[in-house]
């Protein structure tokens, strides 16, 4: 990987065979006006020549983008991991990550460094609630299952959360951050939803106060569904059987002590 930089805020982009619906305009466009805000793409193994675009990418902005390429397709749960700890070593203040096809216009990326500020939140996640003046351009079947995945969502963290699933999420670098990401995940597509139960562990009994203030929700302005996405049925089918591994890991006793130990162990190693 190519040396590090230094910006205070990094976002984390998960690309797998994206050489087709990667805005490379739009990143170069908005990396050029904001020189504080740094980008690891991370190559997740593609076949269909997105490692030459993001190449490319990085050669306009050798000091804003860097790209992070796997040997072989791991998923976005582990493509995001391995995005997340290549940056944290130059301690950022603030980190996240977006979606390759930018459905989440980067302007988002805004206002969520202002939101997490002004509420010295912990993290802040894009939500896709569709509201009079904002653009949110979505299936209706889409729609409906995600909210009722989120609703059992809600329900496993006891967290009144409205969208888990949306790919725009930023958060403050701390301990507890660093420790949610040092060990893989062992979901995929909803890898969203056990990034929250990691951080529900740590907090322990604390978890309803600490949530009130740490975790805040963004309306976004804008967010447009992009044709080509890998979230289809396949996604649809293994959500729900995701959720329940991670239900298993937050309340069931022969599954939950281990994962909970990994975890704990890995948050005092950082102390």
């Amino acid at each position: 990987m190519p040396t590090a930089f230094n910006q205070r805020t990094r976002i984390i982009v998960p690309c797998y065979n994206e050489r087709r619906r990667l805005p490379m305009d739009r990143f170069l466009a908005y990396a050029g006006t904001h020189a504080d805000v740094g980008f690891i793409f991370v190559d997740d193994g593609s076949t269909d020549g997105t490692g030459q675009v993001l190449a490319d990418m990085q050669a306009h902005l050798p000091g804003q983008i860097v790209v992070l390429a796997l040997n072989r397709n791991r998923g976005k749960a582990e493509a995001v991991r391995q995005g997340m700890n290549a940056a944290l070593p130059d301690a950022p203040e603030w980190i996240g990550f977006w979606d390759a096809d930018l459905a989440t216009p980067l302007a988002a990326v805004d206002d969520m460094l202002t939101l997490i500020a002004e509420r010295k939140a912990d993290m802040v996640l894009g939500a896709r609630v569709k509201l009079m003046g904002c653009t949110i351009v979505r299936s209706a079947l889409r729609h409906y299952f995600g909210r009722i995945y989120a609703t059992f969502a809600s329900t496993v963290l006891d967290l009144p959360v409205y969208d888990t699933q949306c790919g725009a999420k930023l958060f403050r670098v701390t301990d507890r951050l660093k420790a949610v990401f040092a060990l893989p995940f062992i979901v995929n597509w909803t890898f969203d939803v056990e990034i929250l139960a990691r951080f529900r562990i740590l907090a322990g009994a604390n978890w309803t106060a600490w949530s009130q203030q740490a975790v805040v929700e963004l309306p976004l302005a804008e967010w447009i569904d992009q044709a080509g996405s890998k979230v289809g049925f396949c996604a649809a089918w293994q959500a729900p059987v995701e959720l329940v591994r991670i239900a298993a890991t937050l309340h069931c006793p022969s599954k939950a002590s281990g994962y909970r130990q990994r975890l704990m162990d890995s948050l005092l190693s950082r102390g």
